[in-house]
Parts: structure tokens; sequence; C-alpha cells
């Protein structure tokens, strides 16, 4: 992908949030993104039409984090009510709510099944949960962070785990393995390359760092945007080419993967950019912001 094509136009501003938008996400075909907010409120859009499809309400707080499933039947959501609840989309109805979490949620993935969601909390744990069952206790709960976890990811056979305690740490569920990266700064992003074989994880010394899943390795860092004091998202383009990153200062930053150059950057929002999320396979991206907005760009 050449610098050209990367999208920087903007082509939507979806509005409907009252207060920050702390989470924007394309589903999984990219025809539609769901936001989250301070108003404690889910949105569905159709990002390319501009169009608002539907409002979840039910959380008692801010909502944090809001994941899709690959069928786009199902979506999950965490916030400061420290609850996890999972909605059927096309009704807006809650099927169930999940507690556990002594502190706020984080962070919310369905894993590859749909069946299970895995949630970071502000209470040092990742705890696991299966929409399958009637039990609203998790299967399973992973409590080794010193601090709080802010972002999970998920393979067919890990659970990794971000914290602002500066490590990433990768759960091998099969034989009950840990291995834990220790990158000595506050983690408040992780997420994986298209390949699976890197993890980006963004931290509050305005770095963002590239890691090598299997060895381990720090590969490079990516510098240039401000990040001291809030959880802003990072990602890779669809093609793993570039790094995608929002600023405090509002702006959004792409950067060569091989040489961390900064090859574009642009005002995107009059606030603080809480999040950024690539197109699963056009050259289109969505940014939300603090001043309530979420933004699309094109090329």
């Amino acid at each position: 992908m050449s610098v050209s094509d990367l999208p920087k136009k903007e082509s939507n501003i979806l509005k409907g949030h009252e207060g920050a938008v702390l989470a924007a996400r394309f589903n999984s075909d990219g025809n539609y993104c769901l936001s989250c907010g301070k108003d404690r409120t889910i949105r569905l859009w159709n990002p390319h039409r501009g169009i608002h499809i539907k409002t979840y309400k039910s959380h008692g707080r801010e909502v944090r984090d809001v994941h899709v499933t690959s069928d786009n039947s199902k979506l999950c959501s965490g916030g400061g009510d420290r609850q996890i609840f999972y909605w059927d989309v096309a009704s807006g109805r809650v099927i169930r709510k999940f507690r556990g979490h002594d502190g706020g949620v984080n962070a919310v993935k369905f894993n590859e099944y749909s069946s299970v969601v895995v949630s970071a909390g502000y209470d040092q744990s990742l705890r696991a949960w299966d929409c399958r069952s009637q039990s609203t206790e998790p299967i399973q709960v992973i409590d080794s962070f010193t601090d709080s976890v802010m972002s999970v990811c998920l393979t067919k056979t890990e659970i990794i785990g971000g914290s602002v305690d500066g490590t990433v740490r990768t759960f091998d569920i099969r034989i009950g393995r840990e291995l834990s990266d220790d990158l000595g700064q506050p983690v408040n992003c992780i997420s994986m390359s298209n390949d699976g074989n890197c993890i980006l994880a963004s931290c509050l010394d305005s770095t963002i760092r590239l890691l090598d899943r299997s060895s381990a390795e720090l590969l490079q860092e990516y510098k240039g945007h401000t990040c001291k004091s809030y959880k802003l998202d990072c990602c890779l383009t669809n093609t793993d080419a570039h790094v995608i990153g929002g600023s405090e200062d509002g702006s959004i930053f792409f950067w060569d993967l091989v040489d961390a150059s900064v090859v574009s950057s642009f005002q995107a929002h009059s606030a603080v950019v809480t999040s950024v999320s690539y197109h699963p396979k056009d050259n289109c991206m969505i940014s939300s912001s603090v001043d309530s907005t979420i933004r699309v760009w094109k090329t």
C-alpha cells in the first residue's frame, strides 16, 4: 500500500453521542460500526452512508468497549458499572449480564466462535464468560497482573492482556502456560497484526511498541504522537504495512511498519482521539474522540 492510499479524507461525521466517545469498532465485514461512550450508550451505524441505525441502553455508567460477533447477531459491552452485557443486535435486548469484576471493565472481546467473552478489568484481572451457559460465574479468571488490565486480544488458543503494570501477558489456555513481556511502561492498548505474528502495544510514554509474538522480541517503536494520560487505541492497516495511532492533541498518525517513520499525520478531531479502527478490506478508517464525534476517513 502506498502512502497516497492511506485514508485521510473525511467522508462522514457520525453524531449522536453526548460526551466523549470511548471506542469505535468496525464489524467483521466492515459494513457497519459500533461506538460507545460516556453517555452510557452503544450505537450501531452505517458509517459509509453516515446513518445511525440503533441505540443500545442499559449500562448504568460509561461504556468503555464494545465488540460484535463475526455473524453480527450478538454484541458484548463493558464499562464503569463493572458488568459485561451480552446483547441481541437486532432486538436490542440484553440476553445476559455477567457480574464478577470488582472494578470497571476496560475491554471486551468475543472468541472466534462467539461462545465466550473475555473481559479486562480495573481489578487487575481477565475473566472469561460462557455465553451459552446460564451461569453468571466466570469460567476462567486470570489474576497474575499487578495493576489494571486495559486491553485484551484473543487467538484460537491464547488470551493476551495488556496492563498498566507494564506487561503484555500471553496465556495459553490449552497447556496453562503464561508468558510475560515487561515493557517497563504502562500499556493502555494492545492489538494484533492481521497475520497474527505481532502485537502492537500502546504505552503511556507516547510510544507504540511492536512485539514479535513467538520470540517476545521488541521489533520496533513508533513515536511522534502524544499519549500520556488517556487510553488511546492503536491498530494496523489491513495489509499490516502501516501502524495507526491517535494522539491526545486530536491528530492521527500513520507510521511505516518496518522503518517506523511517520508517513502521514493530520488533525482529525478537536480533542483526544480515543480510538481508531481500520476497515478489514478497504482503505477506510473510523476514529472516535472526546469531542463526541466518530469520523469516517477514506482515500
